[in-house]
């Protein structure tokens, strides 16, 4: 056993919030954007979307390259998180155009691929045998990361320029505090090469298709949901005659999955990942069946209903990390998660896509319904996930994530 300081875990969650903050900020500017340059609805998707893309072909090409094995971990996240601010700033700065926030956002996404699996990484070198508990923090992290953006521009007088400058200001922070106080840990993981053979083996072994098909019906609904809040919450503000601000309640609903992701955490130990995610999926399943009713619903309902699908919608992402880590191959386990990833980003992709090219032909209120098929095929993917052994202890998930590179699945 060994040393392990106080301050080591605090300072990674921390420096993953501040090192994420970005991620979400396209969308949150998007509004102040289409005041500005007279661009439409229909840029949702290319805002969102440039980044999920960035970060599948970043975390693609650092698995290939093996850039966390060939570099220290601390180091990677550093120049990953600063350069992800620094694309921000520059957006901040210099963007006259939505071609050139495009672009650069792509970028942005390739650094967060150094930044939230790298941070995973750092950890498992500091915790190697509470790193399955403590995966909730980090996705929560990243949750509330993503909800910054939105509450910054949700401030009074605040353009989306100070709000991209202050995200990419917050990404050089985290990126400095690894640096500066955050060494490798005495158990850091050296990975296994990066392994194609994982696609095979993702399609043979049964448990693992059925927690990569439960994860992907996660992910098609997941930012999709997040894309929509501000627009659902602007339309029932003019249905209603109302004054919510749809950039402060949204940033609020993407935090409250933060907190889903730590109690989720909390129960997954009593009910097992494959029982608290199946539950997740059917309370947001039901939210997104509800969202054209709950358009008519009063204040007092409209709130705890986007709370709650705010919790659910993200809580299960830890629970999938789990139960895909439990079922892959030893030998393949890295290149697996690295896989699924992308597989689960893609389909973030196309979820946003369809929203976007939805948004146009429907009212907002209806535009949740084509994500019910995401709930739906989670739901009926994860029946056919068993379990190994007798029971899908906490223990035994702690023990396979802790001996495997990790991977963030959200």
């Amino acid at each position: 056993m060994f040393a392990r300081p106080r301050h080591i875990l605090p300072l990674i969650i921390l420096s993953q919030f501040l090192g994420t903050s970005t991620w979400f900020a396209g969308n949150a500017i998007l509004p102040s954007l289409q005041q500005q340059w007279g661009i439409s609805g229909q840029a949702l998707a290319p805002l969102t979307n440039s980044v999920q893309w960035g970060f599948i072909a970043g975390a693609l090409l650092f698995a290939a390259l093996a850039v966390s094995d060939r570099i220290s971990p601390r180091i990677l996240f550093s120049i990953c998180s600063t350069l992800c601010g620094l694309s921000s700033l520059l957006i901040a700065a210099f963007a006259q155009s939505l071609d050139q926030v495009l672009w650069l956002r792509f970028f942005s996404g390739m650094m967060l691929a150094g930044v939230y699996p790298v941070g995973m990484k750092i950890a498992a070198g500091w915790y190697p045998q509470g790193l399955g508990r403590a995966l909730g923090y980090f996705i929560g992290a990243l949750v509330l990361g993503t909800a910054t953006p939105h509450l910054l521009s949700s401030l009074p007088d605040v353009s989306w320029r100070q709000v991209m400058a202050m995200v990419g200001g917050a990404a050089l922070l985290g990126g400095s505090l690894i640096l500066i106080w955050v060494p490798d840990g005495p158990a850091l993981f050296k990975g296994a090469p990066f392994n194609l053979r994982a696609l095979v083996e993702i399609v043979k072994c049964r448990p693992l298709r059925a927690a990569v098909g439960g994860y992907l019906g996660h992910c098609w609904e997941l930012y999709a949901v997040w894309a929509i809040a501000p627009m659902w919450l602007a339309a029932w503000n003019q249905l209603h005659n109302a004054a919510l601000n749809p950039a402060f309640c949204t940033s609020m609903i993407i935090a409250s999955g933060s907190f889903g992701c730590v109690v989720a955490g909390v129960w997954s130990r009593r009910f097992g990942s494959r029982a608290v995610a199946e539950k997740m999926l059917i309370i947001s399943g039901g939210c997104c069946l509800l969202s054209p009713l709950m358009m008519l619903a009063p204040l007092w309902m409209v709130l705890p209903f986007w709370f709650i699908w705010g919790f659910s919608v993200v809580a299960d992402s830890a629970q999938f990390s789990a139960l895909s880590a439990q079922a892959a191959p030893p030998e393949v386990v890295g290149s697996a998660l690295t896989l699924i990833n992308a597989f689960g980003y893609a389909t973030t992709a196309l979820g946003v896509e369809a929203v976007a090219l939805l948004l146009g032909v429907v009212h907002v209120k209806w535009l949740a319904w084509c994500l019910l098929p995401g709930p739906l095929l989670g739901i009926w993917s994860l029946r056919g996930f068993k379990k190994r052994g007798t029971d899908e202890s906490a223990t035994e998930e702690q023990g396979q994530l802790a001996t495997t590179p990790p991977s963030d699945t959200h």
